[in-house]
């Protein structure tokens, strides 16, 4: 049985000249407990927008999202979010930062103090604990936005394009990272991204989107155990497929994305 069920979902949104912009039309998704998907697709299909109705931050219009069952209401601790930017409070120091979520929620502070220590030692920060987010790389920003959404210990784990801004290096170095804490932890990890490549070396299956607006082009079922070799012949066979499909729907709506060849 299915873990999440995406049921008929669509969103649409009002424009500054009043005009509707469909973004979302008949979304038909089931995630499996413990699964790492990856939705991938041109710039404006919706992928943002569909992570944040499934962390309950925007209603659909039509259509349902259940979790175990339950309709999803609105935001809860469940559901985390990753976000691009890591979006940590400056004034704070690093262990801080990832012991606020579990201070809002009367977690007594020398629990919520090895919690976090535990999850920043999972993320190779324990020796930056004290540390002012100023004083940090982009990459161990991330690594304390990681930190700070695993601390809460959700089911599913909702990360928006994580390692977009990073330098190619470090986002190598945090996607061996994320793969061994979700290996781990056996979250459930829903992740967006535009480059093929990482969503190939990452997902167990990667959902690709197409525009205007935004609908399930097809489903990729990646049956290949971690680590991966990025030039494994079955994987660049994957990335060959994926592009293609980018291609033609790129070529259909006239819209070009540079990003998906990275």
């Amino acid at each position: 049985m299915a873990f999440l069920k995406i049921r008929n979902l669509s969103k649409h949104f009002i424009q500054q000249d009043k005009k509707e912009l469909e973004v979302l039309k008949d979304i038909n998704l089931e995630i499996n407990n413990k699964e790492f998907v990856t939705l991938i697709g041109p710039s404006g299909c919706g992928k943002s927008t569909l992570l944040n109705i499934l962390a309950g931050l925007i209603t659909p219009d039509t259509g349902k999202v259940l979790l175990n069952n339950r309709i999803i209401p609105g935001p809860g601790k469940d559901r985390v979010m990753v976000f691009q930017e890591a979006a940590l409070f400056p004034w704070l120091t690093v262990i801080e930062n990832v012991m606020f979520g579990l201070k809002i929620n009367n977690i007594d502070k020398n629990t919520a103090y090895e919690k976090a220590l535990k999850q920043l030692k999972a993320v190779h920060l324990a020796n930056f604990k004290d540390s002012l987010p100023h004083q940090l790389s982009g990459g161990m920003k991330q690594r304390v936005a990681i930190a700070r959404a695993l601390v809460m210990d959700p089911d599913i784990l909702l990360m928006d394009e994580p390692f977009g801004a990073l330098d190619e290096q470090t986002r190598l170095i945090l996607q061996k990272e994320l793969i061994d804490i979700w290996l781990d932890t056996q979250k459930t990890i829903i992740f967006v991204t535009h480059n093929i490549r990482e969503a190939v070396k990452l997902s167990d299956r990667i959902v690709v989107l197409g525009t205007n607006p935004g609908y399930i082009i097809d489903e990729i079922k990646i049956d290949l155990p971690h680590p991966r070799e990025r030039e494994n012949p079955y994987l660049v066979k994957l990335e060959n497929r994926i592009l293609k499909l980018l291609q033609n729907q790129m070529n259909t709506v006239g819209v070009y994305d540079e990003a998906v060849y990275a």
